[in-house]
């Protein structure tokens, strides 16, 4: 009966963890339509894609010990109540103002979900089987709804207004409601103490500070205030550390890093999310601007993403039943490089083009689920019950960090390639863009503009083939990585004082 029950409290946490991924990736498309509507400015736009973003990155690492000291189910559904009042007020909003405003409290909520949702995981499956198994679900979740979020916007976009994207998260906080106080354990740190406010100041600044320098690294055409930011976060961050490392009861312990399989994941969490958001990047604008697909269908072609995704961490525990953990992680991330080296071989207008995309990008994600899934699951099992928390808020940040930084890198990467491509075409039909291409081509001679077409998606389809090439580098290294920091056996480690290591 124990058993039944904590299975059914997964499908409850399934809830949160997928709508908080779909809640991320479901305002591309539906971008457009409600900016229309509500007459938003290009910087508003902007504000209104990335406060969502910003305010969980930012908050995660602070929720996630918030849970350990208040406890986790209580900030679960407090998060959850947040966050279904806050989606009605973003769907029925009537200023631009008031829906970024909206999604950064929104972003608020999301943050108590995350680290909750892993947490509890810990508590309610003490086997290390079925704790693997959990995991592995709540992984597939959590990827899975970031591939769908644009997939389900557009349907609702097709038969619904815009703000029927907000209103597809309520009836599942709902439910979080009702059924969450029966099916769910509570628990708390006796020994949590006060949250240090000053630590809580520090992190959010040095987060929000660096993620937005990365991400405004690859729009803004004065790198100076993005660098700017960057560097303050950074000196914020040492700040933190500092704090960290001298308070009895840190807000992140970091003595975490010690032990070398953690620290090895961890890095190996952060920079999959710098290959697989850059490679995303890539394709989809690939899928748009060179074969020529609307945002619905691209969606729906890139799906295959987050299914491989889904595929791998769910074959990931019954993978790790028969090898060693961390060589099924590394196995893993090999498939992903090769799955990133088919990129290479797509053209322009090939027949093979679009096969061999869904290919390796499919293949590419398929191979990260080992990584997401038994990672995940060393990460939380690497600390004592009452600081899970704590460490699914490091999981967690790692994945934001990465997945923004694979943004920033990956576009300046394919911006220097694309203009290096197109250094051959007169003045008149420059364009540091694919999309300045297609728009200036509108304006030229049938002839003419359907030469600088075909020379804006060779050099693009170029750009293509470096982020492929660098996405398989990034996971043969992280490979490597996980072999030479993997525990010399088996056995559990006490590497950390008054922690545990898991197994290899």
């Amino acid at each position: 009966m124990r058993v039944n029950r904590a299975w059914l409290g997964l499908i409850v946490l399934m809830l949160p963890t997928l709508f908080v991924a779909m809640d991320m990736t479901a305002l591309l498309l539906a971008l457009p339509q409600l900016s229309a509507g509500l007459g938003a400015t290009n910087v508003q736009q902007l504000w209104i894609s990335d406060s969502y973003g910003f305010m969980v990155a930012g908050l995660v690492i602070t929720m996630g010990t918030l849970g350990d000291r208040i406890g986790r189910r209580r900030l679960l559904l407090i998060g959850g109540a947040a966050f279904a009042v806050l989606s009605v007020v973003a769907a029925v909003a009537t200023s631009p103002l008031m829906l970024i405003v909206a999604r950064a409290l929104l972003g608020v909520a999301g943050a108590t979900l995350a680290p909750s949702t892993l947490a509890l995981i810990t508590n309610m499956f003490r086997d290390e089987r079925q704790r693997g198994q959990a995991i592995a679900i709540w992984a597939t979740c959590q990827f899975t709804g970031g591939a769908l979020g644009p997939v389900l916007a557009g349907f609702l976009l097709e038969h619904f207004w815009w703000g029927s994207v907000f209103l597809a998260a309520v009836p599942a906080m709902a439910l979080l409601l009702l059924a969450g106080p029966v099916l769910l354990p509570e628990f708390r740190s006796d020994q949590a103490g006060r949250l240090d406010l000053v630590s809580v100041g520090l992190s959010l600044v040095a987060v929000l500070l660096m993620v937005y320098g990365i991400k405004e690294l690859t729009v803004e055409s004065a790198p100076v205030v993005p660098a700017v930011a960057l560097v303050a976060g950074a000196a914020i961050g040492f700040l933190f550390v500092r704090r960290q490392l001298r308070l009895e009861r840190p807000l992140l312990d970091l003595r975490l890093f010690r032990n070398r399989p953690f620290t090895a994941v961890l890095v190996g969490l952060v920079f999959a999310g710098v290959a697989m958001a850059g490679t995303g990047l890539l394709v989809t604008q690939y899928l748009q601007s060179v074969l020529g697909f609307s945002p619905v269908a691209s969606a729906m072609l890139f799906a295959p993403m987050g299914l491989g995704v889904a595929v791998g961490t769910m074959a990931a525990p019954a993978l790790a039943r028969r090898i060693k953990q961390t060589t099924a992680i590394a196995g893993g991330l090999v498939g992903s490089a090769l799955g990133s080296l088919l990129l290479v071989a797509v053209d322009v207008d090939g027949a093979i083009a679009l096969p061999l995309v869904m290919t390796g990008i499919a293949v590419l994600a398929l191979g990260t689920g080992p990584l997401f899934a038994l990672g995940t699951g060393l990460v939380v099992g690497s600390v004592r019950p009452e600081r899970a928390g704590s460490a699914a808020s490091m999981s967690e940040t790692g994945n934001y960090f990465g997945g923004s930084l694979g943004f920033a890198l990956f576009g300046v990467v394919a911006a220097v390639v694309y203009r290096t491509r197109m250094d051959g075409t007169s003045p008149a039909d420059m364009s540091d863009s694919l999309a300045g291409a297609v728009a200036a081509s509108r304006h030229l001679p049938a002839d003419q503009g359907a030469e600088l077409l075909h020379t804006a998606r060779e050099a693009f389809t170029a750009s293509l083939h470096v982020t492929g090439v660098v996405g398989a580098v990034i996971f043969a290294g992280l490979a490597v990585l996980i072999m030479i920091m993997r525990p010399a056996t088996r056995t559990t480690l006490a590497v950390i004082p008054g922690y545990e290591a898991t197994r290899s």
